[in-house]
């Protein structure tokens, strides 16, 4: 368990999954720059925070909710909950179904669904429920992809949050990995993973570059 000032975002989990060093540059260095991909992602996400839709009488929706997990070690918000009326040993419940907004397609990778998870979780030990399922909203193709919180999700979303909390206790941005994902990074001029090498952080290659002009 950990205690609240140990908390970190729970978004950082995607930054981890998608590029540790990413993550690293996010929440050790403190360093964003935005792009066109990062622009369209927070106006749909501002879009869900004002709400919208309207749903049915068996359909309450929540936004920018608190979350936290003292398990996880993880704090943040969700895009939306629903609340589904469901009847439980005589008795009518709102069930927690948590949405996630993402601007782009459905990934190869867990990245959207470990976050996604993440929530469920720290819900769970909220309300003292369980959550089996969610679902991600994908901006492209204007669809929802169902996502089931299965054993295999669990454990991965909970072996995330753990290396999420060693890199960031170790203070240090891992050297760049070259991969087709550094394309669509908003951080790619600041990363510069071409002329990073070793183990050198963006801000010190940054400040040699400068003491040598």
């Amino acid at each position: 368990m950990y205690c609240e000032d140990d908390l970190l975002q729970l978004s950082a989990l995607q930054h981890l999954l998608f590029c540790e060093r990413q993550c690293a540059l996010i929440h050790i260095e403190q360093v964003w720059q935005e792009n066109l991909f990062t622009a369209q992602g927070r106006i749909l996400h501002e879009r869900v925070d004002r709400g919208g839709e309207t749903p049915g009488s068996n359909i309450r929706i929540a936004y920018s909710l608190l979350l936290r997990s003292l398990r996880l070690g993880l704090t943040g918000k969700t895009d939306a909950v629903e609340f589904h009326r469901k009847v439980k040993n005589g008795r009518k419940v709102w069930h927690p179904f948590p949405v996630e907004y993402k601007r782009g397609r459905p990934k190869s990778d867990d990245c959207d669904r470990v976050q996604l998870c993440a929530q469920a979780i720290c819900l769970e030990e909220m309300l003292d429920v369980e959550i089996s399922c969610g679902a991600l909203f994908y901006g492209k193709i204007r669809r929802r992809q169902d996502v089931v919180f299965d054993p295999a999700l669990r454990q991965k979303t909970e072996e995330a949050a753990r290396r999420l909390h060693e890199l960031i206790a170790s203070g240090k941005t891992p050297p760049p990995v070259i991969t087709s994902k550094c394309k669509s990074c908003s951080l790619l001029d600041i990363c510069m993973p071409k002329a990073c090498k070793g183990t050198r952080s963006a801000k010190d290659y940054l400040q040699s570059a400068i003491s040598e002009k």
